[in-house]
């Protein structure tokens, strides 16, 4: 680890000399060169105004010593003084050649000055670069030699794996010393470790799309005032065997629990599903999740924020947050199945007393000797007796959470309602009943 630190310095320290070098090159050739350019657009401009006007005075007297020529020979023509025209002739013939040599040594020296600036800006700019690559040429001699010296020793370290540094031995054998280090507490895993990589998707909802979650509403959620009728009644207390034997069935789970964590390393937390008993509108608001009475929601995040959780429907797979009161932990309904009545082999009166005074959720099944169409014609009264509201229902009142107390547990008749067929028996030795 210490090699490789020290590798991750060197090189910063290297690329950090490498842009000290750039910089430098940026700061003295181009914008030198940007400043020096911005001068000689303007010297350049001033020459060759210069060099126009002067080369313009010059053509402008040599064209005028040609008209002088010429208008010399005209005369000399018709004279009869010719010696006289030649002499003249021979001096306008002079002026004109020694002008034009000079306009052509004046072109010649201007375009020698033109060429002599344009090499002494060649020269400034090849005198730069020279300088910035002399630089560059001992950064990378200083660079290879501050390699050269580093390099040997992260090999000597890294050569054998199996050899422990010295200074691992020396804290090994501190460690060793008895006292010198605690030895309560348990051994953490590495946080760089993402244990929901091993397992699937449908584990550690906490973990999961954390990032993606929306922020929760603002303000607390609608908590409706019906949601204590769908609240859990109180558990009775189980019997003395009865609880040793789910306290030996959770000692047995927690032990299997323990030893398949132990064998696979892996803690499996499933996400934790909930049942809706009010529906629910989203609206405008896109955070906010719709469902109906009756649908299964996935919760995402298992906390709950000021009366909101978030979750994804099962059924559409829309995410969402929604109110807590408007839903119920989805185990409660397969606890309410297991209440549910149905028809008991063993009589009514086999109930113990025990059952009686922890006022569970006993119903009374239905009698077995009714007919079918009489047992339909009662349940239909049953069931639109528990249908009805507090207001309008006439028959006994409702517990906490809306369901009916059995009448032989509010004092009354439980077979004032029960009506005997008329029977015949063939039996010679029982009486013939009418």
């Amino acid at each position: 680890g210490q090699v490789l630190v020290e590798i991750s310095r060197t090189h910063k320290k290297l690329n950090d000399s490498l842009e000290e070098s750039f910089k430098k090159f940026h700061k003295e050739i181009i914008s030198e060169l940007e400043k020096k350019t911005d001068l000689d657009v303007k010297y350049m401009t001033a020459t060759l105004k210069r060099y126009q006007t002067e080369h313009r005075s010059k053509l402008d007297s040599l064209e005028k010593s040609q008209a002088e020529l010429k208008k010399i020979r005209r005369k000399s023509q018709g004279a009869r003084n010719v010696t006289k025209y030649e002499h003249k002739e021979m001096e306008y013939l002079e002026t004109v050649s020694s002008r034009q040599s000079d306009i052509q040594r004046f072109i010649a020296e201007g375009c020698r000055e033109a060429l002599l600036e344009e090499k002494r800006r060649f020269c400034f700019l090849v005198d730069k670069h020279c300088s910035f690559t002399q630089h560059m040429h001992f950064y990378h001699v200083q660079c290879a030699d501050f390699l050269k010296s580093k390099l040997p020793g992260w090999e000597e370290i890294c050569s054998d794996a199996t050899k422990v540094p010295e200074k691992v031995r020396m804290m090994i054998d501190e460690i060793r010393t008895p006292g010198s280090t605690p030895v309560s507490g348990t051994p953490q895993p590495s946080p760089m470790v993402k244990r929901n990589t091993l397992i699937g998707n449908d584990f550690y909802p906490q973990q999961e799309n954390a990032s993606k979650v929306p922020p929760a509403p603002t303000g607390r959620a609608y908590t409706s005032p019906l949601v204590d009728m769908f609240n859990n009644p109180a558990a009775a207390p189980k019997a003395p065997s009865e609880k040793l034997n789910h306290s030996a069935e959770n000692s047995d789970d927690a032990s299997l629990s323990r030893s398949t964590s132990v064998a696979t390393g892996l803690n499996i937390i499933k996400r934790q599903k909930v049942k809706t008993i009010f529906p629910h509108t989203a609206g405008s608001n896109k955070t906010l999740l719709s469902f109906a009475q009756g649908d299964i929601i996935t919760l995402l995040v298992a906390e709950e924020k000021d009366g909101w959780l978030y979750g994804e429907h099962d059924t559409t797979r829309l995410k969402g947050w929604f109110p807590s009161s408007y839903t119920r932990p989805l185990d409660e309904s397969a606890e309410e199945k297991a209440f549910a009545p149905v028809p008991s082999p063993a009589p009514i009166r086999s109930v113990s007393s025990v059952n009686l005074v922890e006022k569970g959720e006993v119903v009374l099944p239905p009698p077995d000797y009714l007919g079918a169409a009489q047992t339909d014609r009662r349940m239909e009264p049953a069931k639109g007796a528990a249908v009805k509201t507090p207001t309008e229902q006439a028959g006994p009142k409702p517990d906490m959470n809306g369901i009916i107390k059995p009448p032989f547990l509010s004092g009354e008749n439980p077979f004032a309602t029960v009506k005997l067929r008329p029977t015949v028996t063939n039996d010679r030795s029982a009486p013939i009943i009418r």
